[in-house]
C-alpha cells in the first residue's frame, strides 16, 4: 500500500487521497460533496449546490488578473464500482487502496476512480494553492456521471459565470479533446413463466470469466469479449445440441462498462453430460482462437447446482432470441474524423431471474441522429419479442470546435511548456461538455487529463508521470487565459 498524498505534485494527489478514503459510488456522492463544501467554506470560498446536487465552488482572481476570462474547471465526483470475482471489497464503506506498479498507480481488484477523481483532485489544488496565477475561477463538481449524467442534466443555465470551460475527464495525456459522443439508456423488460424441472435433468452454473472489461465508448473498438453476448451465444449453440432449459441468467454490473463476467444457470438430460462437457471444452478453446491478442484469459466453467423451476419454452426462446439478435459492438466508424467511431451499442446488464427479465443497452454516437437511429432499432427488436421498452437518460454530443480559442491556448501553452506538437481528438465515450455546451451555447470547452488505462475495469491505474505534466499544463494555461474582451 501507498501513502498517496506523498505523491508529486503532493498538491493533486493529497485530494486524491481524500476521494479514494471517501467512498462515492454513483448516486451515493452526497458524503464527499458536503465534506467537499464544508472544506470550501473553512478557506472562505464561495461555495453553490444547484438544484441537482451538484457542486460549485468559486474562487477569486489572483491580484492583477480580475480583468481575465472566467474559466470553469470540471469534473464529476462519482466513480465505476467494479471489483473482480473473490474480492472483498464493499464500494459503500471501504477506501480504495491502491499500489505503486512501474510508475503507475492501480487499484488491483477494484475500480481505481482515477476516472475522474484526477480530474476533480487537481480542480480542488488550484482552489487550495496560494501560488498559482489565474483569473476567476469556479470549480464545477458534478454528480452520477457514471450512472446516467444525471448531474450535468440537471445542472441549471445561468449559474456558471465562466465563458471558458476545462473538463478535466479524458485519459490520453497529451491529447486535447474537442468532441464527444453523446447517447441514451435502453432499458427492455419482460415477464416469463416456469414450469417444473423436468424428471432426469442437471442444474449447472455456466460461468464466462476470465475478459478484460473496460470503458463501453472508449474501448468498445478494440474488439475485447462481452460477457453478456458470449453467454448467450452458448447457450443457443447448446440448445441445438440438447434440451437446454434456462433458469437464470446474471450477465455485467454496469451500463457503461464492458461486461467481463456472467453466469446462466441452466438444466439438462443428464445423459448428456458427456456431450456438454465437450461442448464447453470446445466452445472454450474456439473462444480464445477467436480473441486471441484481445482478451485471451477467457474461460468457460460449469459447476454443478440444483434448481426446481425452468423458464417455459416459448419464452426461452424469445427472450434468447432477443438477446442473441441485440446489437453490441461498433455499428459504424465515423465519414468525419477518421478512425472515430461513430456509432455504438453496449449490452451491458442482462438480469433473467425470479420471473422477470431486465436488460441494459447504452447507445452512444457522434451524431444525435445516430444515437436515436439505433435506439430505435433496439425497440424494434426488443418489442418483437414481447419486452417494454424505456429510453432514459438521453443527453446530446459535443459538437467539433476546430476553431476554438481556448483549444488554441491549450496548444501553444503545451508547445511552449514541453515542445512538439500536442493530438486533437474527438472521443466516442461520452463528456460532459455535450449536456453542459446544450445549456451553455456560448462556453468555449476543451477536455484533456493525463494517462489512465482500464477505467471501469478492475486493475484501471493512471501514469504518475502524465499526472506531474497535466497539472504543470493545467497551470499554465490558467495563467496565459487572455483578458476579457
Amino acid at each position: 500500500m501507498v501513502n498517496i498524498a506523498e505523491l508529486q505534485p503532493q498538491a493533486v494527489w493529497e485530494h486524491f487521497q481524500t476521494l479514494c478514503d471517501i467512498p462515492r459510488p454513483s448516486k451515493h456522492e452526497q458524503q464527499l460533496r458536503d465534506y467537499l463544501k464544508g472544506w470550501a467554506e473553512l478557506r472562505g470560498l464561495q461555495t453553490v449546490v444547484d438544484a441537482a446536487g451538484n457542486l460549485i465552488v468559486r474562487k477569486a482572481a489572483t491580484p492583477g488578473l480580475e480583468d481575465r476570462v472566467g474559466v470553469v474547471l470540471q469534473g464529476h465526483l462519482d466513480m465505476v464500482c467494479q471489483a473482480n470475482t473473490g474480492t472483498e471489497h464493499d464500494f459503500f464503506k471501504d477506501p480504495i487502496r491502491p499500489v505503486l506498479q512501474d510508475g503507475w498507480l492501480v487499484a488491483e481488484n477494484t475500480t481505481l476512480g482515477a476516472d475522474n477523481g484526477i480530474g476533480v483532485a487537481m480542480g480542488l489544488a488550484v482552489l487550495a494553492s496560494d501560488d498559482i496565477a489565474h483569473g476567476p475561477v469556479e470549480v464545477l463538481m458534478t454528480l452520477d456521471e457514471e450512472a446516467g449524467m444525471g448531474g450535468a442534466l440537471g445542472l441549471e443555465p445561468g449559474l456558471l459565470q465562466g465563458s471558458m470551460m476545462i473538463n478535466i475527464d479524458t485519459e490520453e495525456w497529451g491529447e486535447f479533446y474537442m468532441g464527444c459522443a453523446g447517447g441514451v439508456d435502453v432499458n427492455v423488460t419482460r415477464s416469463y413463466a416456469t414450469v417444473a424441472l423436468p424428471a432426469g435433468y442437471q442444474a449447472v452454473s455456466l460461468f464466462i470469466r476470465g475478459l478484460k472489461g473496460g470503458h463501453s465508448g472508449a474501448d468498445i473498438h478494440l474488439g475485447r469479449g462481452n460477457a453478456n453476448k458470449l453467454l448467450v451465444r452458448l447457450l443457443r449453440e447448446l440448445e441445438a445440441e440438447t434440451d437446454l432449459r434456462l433458469v437464470s441468467f446474471v450477465g455485467g454490473t454496469a451500463r457503461n462498462a464492458l461486461s467481463r463476467e456472467a453466469v446462466a444457470v441452466v438444466a439438462y438430460p443428464a445423459a448428456d453430460a458427456d456431450l456438454l462437457a465437450a461442448k464447453l471444452d470446445a466452445f472454450q478453446s474456439l473462444l480464445r482462437f477467436e480473441l486471441a491478442g484481445v482478451d485471451e484469459g477467457i474461460t468457460v466453467v460449469a459447476e454443478v447446482c440444483s434448481a426446481d423451476v425452468v423458464l417455459d419454452a416459448a419464452d426461452q426462446a424469445a427472450i434468447l432470441a432477443a438477446l442473441h439478435a441485440a446489437p453490441h459492438g461498433v455499428k459504424r466508424m465515423s465519414q468525419r474524423v477518421s478512425g472515430v467511431v461513430e456509432t455504438s451499442n453496449n449490452l451491458g446488464v442482462v438480469r433473467v431471474e425470479n420471473g422477470k427479465v431486465f436488460a441494459n443497452l447504452m447507445v452512444r454516437s457522434l451524431l444525435d441522429s445516430g444515437t436515436w437511429m439505433l435506439a430505435r432499432e433496439v425497440e424494434s427488436l426488443f418489442g418483437l419479442a414481447g419486452f417494454a421498452v424505456e429510453m432514459e437518460g438521453g443527453y446530446p454530443g459535443w459538437a467539433p470546435n476546430p476553431q476554438s480559442p481556448l483549444l488554441a491556448l491549450f496548444q501553444q501553452v503545451y508547445t511552449q511548456e514541453f515542445g512538439g506538437k500536442s493530438g486533437v481528438q474527438v472521443i466516442h465515450a461520452g463528456l460532459e461538455c455535450g449536456i453542459i455546451g446544450a445549456k451553455y451555447p456560448a462556453m468555449d470547452m476543451v477536455s484533456f487529463g493525463p494517462t489512465i488505462r482500464g477505467a471501469h475495469a478492475p486493475g484501471e491505474r493512471v501514469e504518475l508521470a502524465s499526472v506531474d505534466k497535466a497539472w504543470q499544463l493545467l497551470k499554465a494555461v490558467l495563467a496565459a487565459v487572455p483578458r476579457r474582451a
